[in-house]
């Protein structure tokens, strides 16, 4: 365990320093950095990471909200393990609980905020449980790579009564360095939709 690799307030800790595995996706530091930024978190926010995947957004949720409480959701044992080094590589803590979103969700305390990195192809079902476990006030992000996710994200979200509702599209190029010189090098796009409970 070692608290003091990470010491800064900002998000967006390099991808490099997570514990990373082939077969568990991870949300880029820069997407994390605009996902954490919409979740608007507070010191004792309570969070909750829905396909937390790697952990990696896991661990900035524990970061930004040390007084809080974190929960991290998913249905493959792998991520949760893969979660469960990271957390600890940085000296946080999260409730982790390996099961489907849609079985999990309603038994989960009110949170200041969801995150919904994935949703096992049940993205509105998914999203209105999300919804249903916000306080008022609370913010909910979801980030898809998929256009038919994304499709049925906004959908789900104009059906709802959520307010400050905001669409963002990120593409992120990275430098990599060849015999020539450097190129940018694109990433795939990411669509990220953030709203409130009023």
């Amino acid at each position: 365990m070692n608290p003091m690799l990470w010491t800064y307030r900002t998000g967006g800790i390099p991808d490099e320093l997570f514990e990373r595995s082939e077969e568990v996706p991870i949300t880029k530091e820069e997407i994390r950095a605009l996902v954490i930024s919409k979740l608007r978190l507070k010191e004792d926010s309570c969070a909750i990471d829905v396909g937390c995947g790697s952990g990696s957004i896991t661990v900035e949720l524990c970061l930004q909200a040390r007084g809080g409480t974190v929960y991290a959701i998913d249905f493959d044992k792998t991520a949760i393990e893969l979660t469960k080094r990271n957390l600890f590589k940085f000296g946080v803590k999260a409730e982790l609980i390996l099961s489907s979103a849609q079985d999990i969700l309603p038994t989960i305390p009110q949170a200041d905020a969801v995150i919904i990195g994935g949703s096992s192809g049940d993205t509105a079902r998914v999203i209105r449980l999300g919804i249903d476990r916000l306080k008022n006030g609370g913010r909910i992000v979801i980030d898809t790579i998929l256009v038919e996710t994304l499709y049925d994200a906004i959908s789900t979200i104009n059906e709802t009564q959520l307010c400050e509702v905001d669409i963002t599209q990120a593409t992120i190029a990275k430098a990599k360095k060849i015999t020539s010189g450097t190129m940018m090098v694109a990433r795939n796009p990411i669509t990220i939709i953030s709203a409130t409970k009023p």
